[in-house]
């Protein structure tokens, strides 16, 4: 055999060498669950799915797994949770169960990062929300009367202030009178914010008696906002515009709760239209060989209400 042909085969069987002492030091593969999955348990489903993170983890793992942190993550944890609700608003049942599985991953990853710091595991995670649920629910596992779905919601509200009192949750929270609006996170998007707040509120029964006051509120407060507005704005104004706007906004997240609406899901559908229609006029305004941006406002207009009834 030439030298040069020697010298390869020789490179090529040191290559092979080494791939296989690698493969040995990270372990057999894992099991393949697309084939397995129907004759397994959830359980044991998810015990595969911890044993895996913990290998990409360990030893000989993935090194970008063994790079993260829980600070790095927060992001994949919020844009998996999106990807969740793009889902579930295209009424998308094959892509659900892959987008559930990520955000899945999210909290396994969370709670392995957490047992190599000797901090929790995967089954106080588990505990927790399993003892909660339980908790929770006296109407079914205990002899609580909760007939209907506002009973449940009401006792609920309570039973939290509860477990925050017995938690020793802040001495000053709980000289303060255990409001029934802690543990709404101040760090929610406001929209959210304020969702949760008038939900809490009107699940003890401070709520509007029907969807007409809550119309004559906005009605108020787009008139409290018309008086800080105009010719006659007062130098200075501009926070009690932001005030009232704010006003508004709170009113509307409210008209929103009331409805039964989720007001984030609600925002973004209106935005995505509002996309569809803005596209559909870039793409009219293209047609007709110019550019948006150079289209006069009454021509907008008019492409506006035209993308209404077709986009």
């Amino acid at each position: 055999m030439p030298a040069s042909k020697s010298k390869r085969a020789g490179k090529r069987l040191r290559k092979t060498s080494r791939a296989e002492v690698r493969r040995s030091a990270r372990g057999a593969a894992p099991p393949d669950l697309h084939k397995k999955a129907h004759s397994l348990t959830a359980g044991e489903c998810f015990e595969a799915l911890v044993k895996l993170q913990e290998r990409l983890l360990g030893p000989g793992g993935c090194p970008w797994d063994r790079e993260q942190t829980h600070e790095t993550l927060r992001t994949y944890l919020i844009e998996e949770t999106y990807e969740v609700l793009e889902a579930l608003d295209a009424r998308d049942y094959k892509r659900l169960p892959g987008e559930l599985g990520d955000l899945l991953l999210q909290i396994v990853f969370h709670a392995e990062l957490a047992r190599l710091a000797g901090r929790f595991d995967i089954r106080d995670v588990v505990e927790r929300i399993h003892t909660k649920m339980v908790r929770r629910h006296p109407h079914v596992f205990g002899d609580v009367e909760a007939a209907t779905s506002k009973a449940v919601l009401k006792n609920w509200e309570q039973l939290k202030v509860e477990e925050r009192a017995a938690s020793g949750e802040s001495s000053s929270k709980a000289a303060a009178g255990k409001s029934i609006l802690e543990g709404v996170p101040r760090t929610l998007p406001a929209l959210l914010e304020a969702y949760q707040l008038t939900r809490r509120a009107a699940n003890i029964g401070f709520d509007w008696e029907d969807v007409e006051g809550i119309l004559e509120k906005l009605k108020e407060e787009t008139g409290e906002l018309r008086e800080h507005l105009g010719p006659r704005r007062k130098a200075g104004a501009q926070g009690r515009v932001e005030e009232e706007v704010g006003d508004l906004l709170f009113v509307a997240v409210n008209l929103a709760r009331f409805l039964r609406v989720d007001p984030e899901i609600a925002l973004r559908k209106a935005s995505r239209k509002f996309v569809s229609r803005f596209r559909a006029m870039e793409r009219e305004a293209a047609r007709r060989g110019g550019r948006l941006a150079d289209v006069p406002r009454e021509e907008m207009e008019a492409l506006w209400d035209r993308s209404k009834r077709t986009a």
